[in-house]
């Protein structure tokens, strides 16, 4: 299903679509594979896409209202040391480091463990979003489900810390910045998680690799979900997006459906987005 977009922009929304998922109608398991097919530039899957119109709010001004326990996401302005987000072997041993330390400043994390990253870089015309050239993900998701969560504890840590580190609290939380330009060109869009109906809005999505299998969260439409993006986002400026929080209780957000999404206020000569995301397991004592 598809929807017919009005395109209207104010200072403080954009009315525009995101693409949400289905799960299959036959009520088999939902699953996408990481093999890329060279002509659509897409994943084998078997969900289904539906357009919705939405309107998008402009919170540049307010971000403070917006944190990691009552939304799920996180705006800061923290500029980074590093120079050249584009190698991977400075990303690897300058930005992890610092994003560490950075981490544990802003959440008060005892322990953070990267363990991977991914840069975007949009590319107009071109269908391939193989590993080596990501492009923005036009589709609103979760990176984790709770059981791909504590896998990932699994996997990542030595396997004598990890049932004392399930005892206590952790989260997976992604930091993402721009890179070289403001993100005015297909911009982050990030779902107030208080808006969020968590059993119906979301369903688990297999993700099938080669030697593993991992698993997302696809999610619904609801016409009650409230849009948030921090417009004109800088390579100065970061959001950290919870993915998955230990936490269940009704006392916090668990996390933060997200989507890049099309702009209708993009100006016309806006660079092609450029970001960079870091994966962190976080844990408290």
């Amino acid at each position: 299903m598809s929807t017919t977009t009005t395109t209207t922009t104010t200072d403080s929304a954009v009315t525009t679509t995101i693409t949400y998922s289905l799960p299959p109608p036959d009520g088999s398991r939902a699953y996408q594979t990481t093999v890329i097919d060279p002509k659509t530039g897409t994943w084998e899957r078997n969900t289904l896409r539906e357009d919705h119109e939405v309107q998008i709010e402009n919170v540049r001004g307010k971000e403070h209202l917006y944190t990691l326990d009552n939304a799920g996401f996180q705006y800061f302005n923290r500029p980074t040391k590093v120079t050249n987000l584009a190698d991977d072997k400075v990303v690897q041993e300058e930005y992890y480091p610092e994003s560490i330390e950075l981490i544990k400043e802003l959440t008060g994390a005892s322990r953070v463990v990267l363990f991977d990253h991914t840069r975007r870089l949009r590319r107009p015309g071109e269908v391939d979003d193989s590993p080596e050239r990501r492009q923005p993900v036009n589709l609103a998701h979760v990176d984790q489900s709770t059981k791909a969560s504590i896998n990932r504890v699994h996997r990542h840590l030595p396997a004598e810390e990890v049932p004392e580190l399930l005892k206590h609290r952790f989260q997976i939380i992604n930091l993402w910045r721009p890179i070289g330009n403001p993100a005015l060109d297909w911009p982050l869009a990030l779902c107030d998680y208080r808006s969020v109906v968590p059993e119906k809005d979301t369903y688990p999505v297999a993700l099938i690799f080669p030697t593993h299998e991992g698993e997302t969260m696809g999610v619904q439409p609801n016409p009650k979900h409230q849009w948030k993006y921090l417009r004109g986002m800088t390579p100065d400026e970061l959001v950290l997006i919870k993915c998955f929080d230990s936490v269940q209780d009704g006392s916090v957000a668990v996390f933060t459906p997200h989507t890049a999404f099309k702009d209708p206020s993009t100006p016309k000569d806006a660079p092609p987005r450029a970001s960079i995301e870091l994966r962190a397991l976080v844990f408290y004592d």
